[in-house]
Formats: C-alpha cells, sequence, structure tokens
C-alpha cells in the first residue's frame, strides 16, 4: 500500500508517495500551475480532487483519475473570487469558496449546485471577512450521520447543520464551566460568552459522536456536543494563536497543532523554534514535538489547511510551510523529518492510503 501526501501549493498540486513512509518521490506540478488551495483523495478509487484558480485563472475543480488530469469548471465563477476547501461525504463532494458559499457535488466534481441556506440565514449579511477574505475554509461531516455537516468561516464564526444544508445556526457559545480570560481583538473587547468568530480551522474526532477541536484566532478550544459548546484548552501552549489542528484516526483525545507567536508579531514559531505541540488528553496537557525540526531561526508559517494525519498504525503527521518544505512524523509526533522543500508557498496538506497508482 502506498501513501500519497496531497499537497496545494500557490503554483499547483504536486503529490509525494512512498511505499513505506520513510523514502518519497516528488510530482508535479498538476493543475496547469494554478494556486491550489485544497487537495482531497479518494483512498477508494484513488481519485485525487484539487480546488483551484482565482486571479488570473478561471476556479474550478480539477480530478486526477487514473493519472488523467480533468478541470471542471463549475458554477463557482458566477459568484466566487476563490475556491477554498474540499471534503468529501460519501457520494457527494462539498466545497467552499470565498465569499463564503457552500456547494455539493453528486458527479464527483463534474457540476456543481449551490447549497443557498448558508448565506441566507439571519445575520448573514454582518459577516465580517478575515484577513484574507470571507472564506469557508472548513468543511466538516459525519461519517454515519450524513445529515450533520459543519462549516468554518474566516471571520463569521463556527455553523453547523442537522438537516442536510437544509437549515443552519451559529455554534460559537463557550461553555459554562470555560473561565479562560481571551485577549482583546486589536483594542475591540471579546465576549466572554463565545469563542471569537475567526474560526482559523477545525477538526472531528473519530467515532460516532461530536467530538470536534477548534484552531482559533484566540486559541484551541475543544466541544463534546457538535458545536454547541465550547472550553478553551490553550493552557500549556506557547501561543494563543496558531492555524492548523490535526487528531489522531482511532485515539479521539490525541490531537496536534503548530503555535505561532502571534496575528501581528511575524506569524513563526514562537522564539522563532519550530515544534508541533501534542496532546494525548484531549487538551489538558501539551508537549512539545520538534526532535528534527529547526530549533532555531526558524520563520516559517504553517497555514490552516496544512496539517493532516494518517491512518498507519503509528499514526503520521504531516505539514506543509510557505517556505515550500514538507515535513513528516511516522511515530506520532516523536520525530521529524524533512520529505520535501523548495515547492511553493504550501496552502494545503493532505493524506491517503492507496492500493493502485495515481
Amino acid at each position: 500500500m502506498e501513501t500519497k501526501v496531497l499537497v496545494g501549493t500557490t503554483k499547483g498540486a504536486f503529490v509525494l508517495t512512498s511505499p513505506d513512509r520513510r523514502a518519497w518521490s516528488v510530482s508535479g506540478p498538476f493543475c496547469d500551475g494554478m494556486p491550489v488551495n485544497h487537495v482531497i483523495g479518494d483512498p477508494e478509487t484513488g481519485d485525487i480532487f484539487a480546488a483551484a484558480g482565482g486571479g488570473w485563472f478561471p476556479l474550478g475543480v480539477w480530478r486526477c483519475s487514473g493519472g488523467d488530469w480533468q478541470f471542471f469548471k463549475g458554477v463557482f465563477e458566477e459568484a466566487a473570487e476563490g475556491l477554498w476547501s474540499l471534503r468529501p461525504a460519501g457520494d457527494v463532494i462539498y466545497a467552499g469558496t470565498k465569499p463564503a458559499e457552500l456547494y455539493r457535488s453528486h458527479d464527483r466534481g463534474e457540476t456543481w449546485e449551490r447549497m443557498p441556506a448558508l448565506t441566507a440565514q439571519e445575520g448573514a449579511a454582518d459577516w465580517m471577512p478575515g484577513a484574507a477574505g470571507l472564506t469557508l475554509h472548513t468543511i466538516l461531516t459525519h461519517p454515519t450521520e450524513p445529515e450533520k455537516i459543519w462549516v468554518g468561516i474566516s471571520a463569521a464564526g463556527f455553523f453547523a447543520s442537522e438537516d442536510g444544508g437544509a437549515t443552519w445556526e451559529p455554534r460559537v457559545r463557550r461553555s459554562n464551566e470555560d473561565n479562560t480570560v481571551l485577549p482583546d481583538f486589536h483594542g475591540e473587547p471579546v465576549s466572554p460568552t463565545e469563542v471569537f468568530s475567526c474560526v482559523h480551522n477545525a477538526v472531528r474526532a473519530p467515532g460516532d459522536g461530536d467530538l470536534i477541536y477548534q484552531q482559533n484566532h484566540h486559541g484551541t478550544f475543544r466541544s463534546p456536543d457538535g458545536g454547541r459548546n465550547w472550553t478553551a484548552i490553550t493552557d500549556g501552549l506557547p501561543s494563543l494563536f496558531g492555524f492548523p489542528i490535526g487528531v489522531h484516526p482511532r485515539d479521539p483525545h490525541t490531537i496536534w497543532t503548530f503555535p505561532l507567536n502571534g496575528d501581528s508579531v511575524g506569524r513563526y514559531p514562537p522564539d522563532a523554534s519550530a515544534a508541533v505541540w501534542r496532546s494525548r488528553d484531549g487538551g489538558a496537557t501539551w508537549h512539545a514535538c520538534q526532535n528534527g525540526l529547526p530549533a532555531q531561526d526558524c520563520y516559517f508559517t504553517v497555514l490552516r489547511q496544512a496539517m493532516a494525519v494518517d491512518k498507519g498504525d503509528a499514526a503520521g503527521v504531516y505539514f506543509g510551510t510557505n517556505s515550500g518544505s514538507i515535513f513528516a512524523s511516522i511515530d506520532e509526533g516523536d520525530s521529524w523529518s524533512e520529505i520535501a522543500r523548495h515547492l511553493p508557498t504550501v496552502l494545503s496538506v493532505e493524506v491517503m492510503a492507496v492500493h493502485s497508482q495515481v
């Protein structure tokens, strides 16, 4: 079985392939060198899907099947500036755009339909964009209850639907037990009852429950009930600020994140020392994992979609940097190696294991 690391960059998609997660080959760039915000894979078929375009390029989804890449424009250019995220869910693929809208495809990316209820909900007209615009960058689904969908929008917040996208509600409430004092955002007061609306990334823990972890502009949070209540789990981390978060494929209490020094002070690792921080107890305690990572003079950034976790016997963890490197750990973060370098700016990292060549 091969492991493939799927990389979206500012200059196309790349695929890193390994038979043993130790020796890696790099292929690409694909997608005609378009900027690719997100790449996902279907391990059952080996197909790859890439959200591409923007700027000088048309918006659409590339699909690679059997080594053949095809481009489907869909309907995105009618209302979108960028295509930011993809999520497979059974026979459906979801896509998120900038400005924030949610789309779905029932034919593996060839045609798309807008899901209008998300932006028709009360208050949507007042959503404020983040620094990168009003982007729908995170889409989560439930493995056994497909009608459950969650999305993260910067800087509007976290939203959930339990009827397949027909209706939506915001889920930004802090739990009654959460007394964490959060800093002001550029002088603006922070609500004592809500998490900050600028979601950076979120992951759903394995199993049939609704445990979700969120990396936010103001810290890391955990929700046991699908986002209805959030509790800060930032204590023990060197910074409140960061973008990506990953969760173990079998242990819902093991998570990884990559803190940065702050919003307006560089957005690089604290003390310029790279470390992935791991928790084995759902965020109650944290441990810095940096064996093999640059421990000094490190000024790269790891973006919101640039971390992924595989399903190996010991889970592999992967992340990409804006300086064009991909780092990997095949022992759940205990040690790291650089498996690719000098790529364009890395925007996303995903991983899949396949039986056939792509």
